[in-house]
């Protein structure tokens, strides 16, 4: 096993926590944290010889990892820095590192130290989410073991501190802020749908980014609708402009899923509508873990007033396909929905752009009340609409003033973390899966939307419609309440081939009543 040691174990931790006494923006020892550690042992000061059983290996050099920096504090405690966002200092929220060789039954005490955001979801009980070789699929702390505060010893930088005891000495564990979607996940995936030679999917690389990473375009549609004279409406989604914002990639997989699958619904839209997907707009941040930046240091979703060909090539390129969509006689374009995640709202919700027009104004809220009577995690409360100064360079706010004035264009948030209903007062943490399903549910809401203006007419058998949105939240909320026995964090944490925690743990009361006060950019 190659493993190094970091270089600053042998200082004290009252020496090495005053060290870090500098500015959380321009230093915080940011200066320090150009690349992620690569297998490296952390060993008590003074220590001397190879790196022994309990002697922690942290390693993120790999695809989306991130871990800039490990300082040892004592045997159980570690202080653990974020790296920044490449070639851009202020963005520090992502992280995605492993940890090996371990002791049985090792407990620790993890410090990530330098988050640049003081708001976070953290308060009101998001916690990391860990898997191991043997257990394949990631579950979240119990909220007992997580504590979010302001710290004196990093200059009053806002820390995570959680516990974790260690159970098998053969595992490698990997930690993260939420659900890792990586670029080479995306890349597989939509090679399988390729070769399934479905005649009305087609895929392409409308252009590469600056690190030469396929930005790719999906077109989903009848292929006697793309014929050339013949109008078409057409629907066009983004997701993972910002790289850390992990959820919109599986949101955006379940939107795939369903309007390319037999389902009688995806079947009708794609016979009237045509799809334009992006699945992700920001290929180089993605695989180099950062939470918002772009290679060079952008944040790709302020540059859609006037994109670069050489510095936001991905947001050039799908901004010409759009503008050339938007000139050709042949389309009609009514939909631009960039997905996004919210880092200190609950639930799904929209940001919509504001009109002086009455009745284009009435009619650019019709679609997100649509969605809210398809999907229960969806808030209307928590949509807005909005057109202040500091997001005039989004995808959004950009399109929807210079596209067609029947172009509505959205910026879909889901939390990071949960979902509240009105019918339950606990709130649900999102999974995978909740996340898919979200994008299930935007896509039935096309066919709402298109029955309601007259331009489809269906009137399918009940066997294929969805259920109600309060059958759903009550089957959910059964499912939920099954009794499971409480087990005692600290006694291991694993059964079999799943982490040991109790039901209990996974549902959550709501903590504060949040408004959308834009406590995140999107």
């Amino acid at each position: 096993m190659s493993v190094e040691n970091n270089g600053k174990a042998s200082s004290s931790p009252t020496q090495k926590r005053d060290n870090n006494n500098s500015d959380s923006e321009s230093d915080a020892n940011n200066d320090h944290l150009i690349g992620n550690v690569q297998r490296i042992a952390i060993i008590p000061p003074n220590y001397e010889g190879k790196p022994k059983k309990g002697h922690l290996i942290f390693d993120a050099s790999f695809e989306c990892g991130n871990l800039g920096r490990v300082d040892y504090v004592n045997d159980n405690e570690y202080d653990l820095f974020i790296r920044p966002d490449t070639c851009c200092p202020r963005f520090r929220c992502w992280f995605l590192f492993t940890v090996e060789n371990v002791k049985a039954d090792q407990r620790v005490i993890f410090h990530i130290v330098n988050f640049s955001k003081a708001k976070s979801l953290y308060r009101d009980g998001m916690t990391p989410i860990v898997k191991s070789t043997s257990r394949k699929r990631w579950q979240r702390l119990p909220t007992r073991n997580v504590f979010y505060y302001r710290c004196p010893d990093h200059r009053k930088n806002y820390v995570m501190s959680f516990t974790f005891c260690f159970d098998r000495e053969d595992d490698v564990y990997q930690f993260a802020y939420s659900f890792p979607y990586t670029y080479t996940k995306l890349q597989n995936y939509l090679e399988n749908i390729e070769q399934r030679q479905l005649d009305y999917v087609q895929r392409r690389p409308l252009v590469y980014s600056v690190q030469k990473r396929r930005l790719d375009l999906l077109t989903v549609a009848n292929p006697a609708l793309l014929v050339k004279g013949k109008r078409k409406k057409v629907v066009i989604l983004t997701a993972r402009v910002h790289p850390g914002e992990t959820p919109s990639s599986y949101v955006c997989q379940g939107f795939i899923d369903f309007i390319i699958s037999d389902h009688p619904i995806a079947r009708l839209l794609r016979d009237n509508i045509v799809f334009y997907i992006v699945p992700m707009l920001n290929p180089d941040g993605v695989f180099l873990g950062n939470q918002r930046c772009s290679l060079l240091g952008f944040d790709l979703n302020r540059v859609w007033n006037d994109p670069s060909h050489w510095a936001h090539p991905e947001i050039y390129g799908i901004k010409t396909h759009i503008m050339n969509l938007n000139e050709d006689a042949d389309f009609e374009l009514d939909f631009f929905i960039d997905i996004h995640a919210h880092s200190t709202m609950m639930n799904g919700f929209m940001y919509g752009n504001v009109y002086e027009d009455t009745t284009r104004f009435e009619k650019h809220g019709i679609f997100p009340r649509l969605f809210s009577r398809n999907a229960e995690d969806f808030s209307i409360n928590n949509t807005t609409f909005n057109r202040d100064a500091f997001k005039a360079g989004t995808g959004r706010r950009t399109l929807g003033g210079c596209l067609q004035e029947s172009t509505h264009c959205y910026t879909l948030e889901v939390s990071f973390f949960s979902y509240q209903t009105s019918a339950n007062s606990q709130a649900i943490p999102y999974t995978e899966e909740l996340y898919q399903q979200l994008g299930r549910n935007l896509a039935r809401t096309f066919l709402d939307y298109y029955k309601s203006i007259n331009y489809i007419s269906w009137s399918p058998s009940c066997s294929v419609m969805p259920r109600l949105k309060e059958d759903r939240i009550k089957s959910r909320l059964t499912r939920q309440s099954t009794n499971m026995p409480i087990v005692n964090q600290d006694e291991a944490f694993l059964n079999g081939e799943s982490f040991n925690l109790c039901m209990g743990e996974f549902i959550y009361p709501q903590t504060r009543n949040t408004t959308n006060n834009d406590n995140e950019p999107e």
